[in-house]
């Protein structure tokens, strides 16, 4: 099988990969409220059950990370981190208890760690003009599983037997079906998933430079051998008379001139014997056994202006997100009556808006910059954040009134996520190291972890108290948004094809 069908087949099963996870997450949290009351838990525990998934993601994903840059290799880790997600769902079908509820979420979370060796792999392959491209589409495919999911849980919950010992109903059932889909990605896995080599994207423009070069060599060479016929000896070894912009002079010595003006080790070498033997050339391979946390430093790396930035969008987005997705179910129950139907058909409405918003956000990063996007999304969040502050705090006016401002609010809300989303893991991976990558995505997966923790913590223990709740959310989008004013112009990607130019010129 050649390279490009293998990496069509690769990037097809990440995109199943995100999909099932989107999946999960549809077919879970429209009834997990309900099944929580049904083992007698208290209000808090939904915002446990929901954060404990993020938390053990949060511990995972760096170590995850780690593990891939230092491999170069997702293959396993994946694979690995699936078998989570199948007992952790297995664990959630039996659902003895409220706590054995609370540990199959933070079993199955272990499993999203395997994310950030993903986006490592997917930075590895691909140019950093296409990588916002490509971060769009595999996003999509989550919010495709997002989509689909509730329809899932259309025939889930007419579930109504026994198997074995264990109830299979429209609470359990979601467990049960995951645990299924789960199994049969290992299988996906194993037959279409590669660890494809990383993308070199210096290759073409090296070949064609060292072709140039051989060129220049075999004219310097003709030449030398026309002028003076007693220097034919001296010229006759292939690796002494092979040195661009080399000459000859009156003693019989070679003398490396540096066209390109470069302070450069071999420039500096004047004169080289014509009986000394060539250096050795360096192995490739002794570059790429080298560790990629060689001379790493997280201060360094994680602790500049732009990386905070980008790191407190991915916080504080996501907060929010979860704050009012924690908040929705108990607010549909309480003002509309909204039982699992209901709610799964809202939460399908809401991924086409944002399986829209990707492909939008897919067209729009390959015309403007990814700064230019996460500006306009934290835009649409502000605006989100005033109108559910104004309306959603305290509803007004009769049933009509309260379905259409809380259908505004969520529409807002949702159609700021795909914009935010995009632009700051395209930017985070730009102005990170490639070979690091994926302890890095790692480390800001789970910033999105803790933020997904504390999101429905928050969310959960404030819902008589929406005031206190929006309020804050609506102070975290403000400092968000000057941060993004004051820090905006260091929020472009690094000059890494002008400095290869600069080091081929040097050559």
């Amino acid at each position: 099988m050649d390279n490009r069908r293998k990496r069509k087949l690769t990037f097809f099963t990440i995109g199943l990969i995100f999909l099932l996870s989107g999946v999960e997450y549809a077919v879970i949290l429209p009834t997990i409220w309900m099944y929580l009351q049904t083992l007698d838990a208290a209000p808090y525990f939904l915002g446990l059950a929901l954060s404990a998934f993020s938390f053990s993601g949060l511990l995972t994903g760096p170590l995850f990370g780690h593990l891939s840059d230092r491999t170069q290799t997702s293959k396993k880790i994946i694979l690995f981190a699936n078998c989570f997600e199948i007992i952790g769902n297995f664990m959630y079908f039996t659902g003895y208890s409220k706590w054995l509820l609370l540990s199959s979420r933070l079993v199955a979370g272990i499993g999203t760690g395997a994310g950030s060796s993903i986006f490592g792999f997917l930075t590895r392959s691909t140019s950093p003009d296409d990588r916002a491209t490509a971060f769009a589409a595999v996003m999509a495919c989550r919010q495709a599983g997002l989509l689909i999911g509730p329809a899932f849980n259309i025939f889930l919950r007419l579930c109504d037997f026994h198997l074995g010992p264990f109830v299979v109903n429209k609470y359990t059932a979601p467990g049960l079906f995951m645990c299924l889909l789960w199994t049969l990605l290992q299988v996906a896995v194993i037959l279409m998933y590669w660890d494809l080599p990383p993308l070199e994207k210096g290759k073409a423009k090296e070949s064609l430079t060292s072709q140039s070069r051989e060129e220049v060599e075999e004219e310097d060479r003709g030449l030398v051998e026309e002028d003076n016929d007693e220097e034919k000896p001296l010229m006759g070894s292939q690796e002494l008379g092979g040195s661009y912009g080399s000459a000859v002079t009156a003693n019989g010595s070679v003398v490396i001139s540096d066209p390109a003006g470069c302070d450069s080790s071999a420039a500096s070498q004047a004169a080289l014997s014509p009986i000394s033997p060539p250096p050795s050339p360096v192995p490739p391979e002794s570059h790429s056994s080298s560790s990629p946390f060689k001379n790493f430093s997280i201060s360094r790396e994680f602790l500049r202006e732009e990386i905070v930035v980008l790191l407190a969008a991915q916080f504080i987005t996501l907060f929010n997100q979860t704050a009012l997705e924690t908040m929705v179910t108990p607010m549909t129950q309480k003002y509309f009556g909204y039982g699992e139907l209901e709610n799964s058909v809202m939460y399908c409405l809401c991924g086409v808006e944002v399986i829209a918003g990707f492909l939008f956000v897919r067209w729009l990063s390959q015309r403007v910059a990814d700064r230019v996007v996460l500006a306009v999304g934290l835009i649409i969040c502000n605006i989100s954040g005033v109108w559910c502050l104004i309306f959603l705090a305290n509803p007004l006016g009769g049933f009509p009134w309260q379905l259409t401002e809380f259908i505004i609010g969520v529409f807002l809300q949702v159609l700021g996520l795909p914009f935010v989303a995009v632009a700051q893991v395209s930017l985070f991976s730009k102005i990170t190291s490639e070979k690091t990558q994926g302890f890095s995505q790692g480390v800001r997966r789970s910033v999105g972890g803790l933020a997904t923790i504390l999101g429905p913590l928050w969310a959960g223990g404030l819902t008589e108290n929406m005031y206190i709740m929006m309020g804050v959310m609506m102070g975290l989008l403000a400092l968000l948004t000057m941060m993004l004013a004051f820090s905006y112009n260091r929020l472009v990607a690094p000059a890494t094809e002008e400095q290869v130019d600069d080091s081929d010129n040097c050559g």
